[in-house]
């Protein structure tokens, strides 16, 4: 028996800051969860392969596949593929229950959703307190990221940004008065989304920001139905669509680096597991994560395709 997940394409739902378990909604959706999670939990049993999972969107589906690659060639074991589970909470207790052994975690994503912390700007802080809390708390192991960041950004359309020269949030405060803008349900929401923003930076607009889904966002930047929005980092539309990402100049935005989460028994049943992934600690840059979301995305080329040749380019398709 296992977690819901689902397998098909097309893999965009919404990001990690949408499918979290921060905006879960409703007792009663947390309630049936947890039942589920409690009850199907108790049925499997993993210990003669090693179980990769991942979020519901394009991105964690990505890194979810390279995981699961990049093990099968380095350990020689089997791997189970549990993708596209609903979001940060469901994923945080199957990875604790042990009915997945991984699944990759963004540090602002854990430091603020599952610790319930205030956000901090320090990324070295940030990674050190998530690496120790998850220990304490939950016997998971925190290993090296890998190398890239997917956080908030603002975005503007490219000939806005070149016509007023504008690179940083606090110079498109200035035009923000004239603007339109779309967020996020969560990033309206959430303690470091767009009230903190707005009063850190001075933004105000037209009229209020509009709720939009983030698969939408990024074309209505481009089709002029907006003139900001808060998109991901790591998007692999805003170089396609010609958009441009705002400097956060003042640091509002906490770090969100992505590394993988390991259920501590998953790495005494399995050695060799630790070893293997360090050694992805800073294989992937901001630019790469872009490209290989935009690949699966944009392109629609074929998911395990995409990984096989990422891992070939960077020397990890074989032991």
């Amino acid at each position: 028996m296992t977690f819901p997940s689902k397998t098909t394409t097309p893999y965009r739902a919404i990001s990690d800051r949408e499918s979290s378990s921060i905006h879960c909604h409703g007792t009663l959706g947390w309630t049936i969860l947890l039942a589920c999670l409690v009850l199907l939990s108790s049925c499997t049993d993993t210990s003669d392969r090693i179980v990769v999972g991942s979020k519901n969107f394009t991105e964690q589906v990505i890194l979810g596949e390279l995981l699961a690659q990049y093990i099968e060639t380095q350990l020689q074991v089997p791997v189970e593929r549990k993708l596209n589970l609903v979001g940060t909470f469901l994923c945080h207790e199957a990875v604790k229950s042990g009915e997945i052994d991984l699944y990759v975690e963004y540090t602002g994503t854990a430091f603020t959703g599952i610790l319930k912390r205030t956000p901090v700007q320090e990324v070295r802080l940030a990674f050190q307190t998530v690496q120790e809390e998850y220990v304490r708390q939950f016997d998971l192991v925190w290993t090296e990221p890998l190398g890239f960041e997917n956080t908030f950004a603002l975005m503007i359309r490219g000939n806005d940004a070149r016509s007023m020269n504008l690179t940083t949030i606090s110079e498109a405060a200035q035009q923000t008065p004239k603007w339109r803008a779309g967020f996020g349900y969560e990033f309206l929401e959430r303690a470091d989304g767009f009230k903190g923003l707005a009063e850190l930076y001075g933004l105000s607009f037209l009229e209020a920001p509009r709720e939009m889904d983030l698969g939408l966002m990024y074309r209505a930047l481009s089709e002029g139905q907006v003139d900001l929005i808060a998109g991901n980092s790591t998007e692999g539309l805003v170089e396609h669509l010609d958009l441009v990402i705002l400097e956060d100049d003042r640091e509002y935005f906490p770090p969100y680096q992505a590394a993988p989460v390991v259920n501590r028994k998953s790495l005494e049943r399995h050695q060799g597991l630790r070893e293997v992934l360090a050694r992805l600690g800073n294989t992937i840059s901001d630019e790469e994560m872009r490209n290989l979301n935009y690949a699966v995305d944009g392109q629609h080329r074929d998911l395990k395709e995409v990984v096989g040749s990422f891992l070939a380019t960077k020397g990890l398709s074989a032991p």
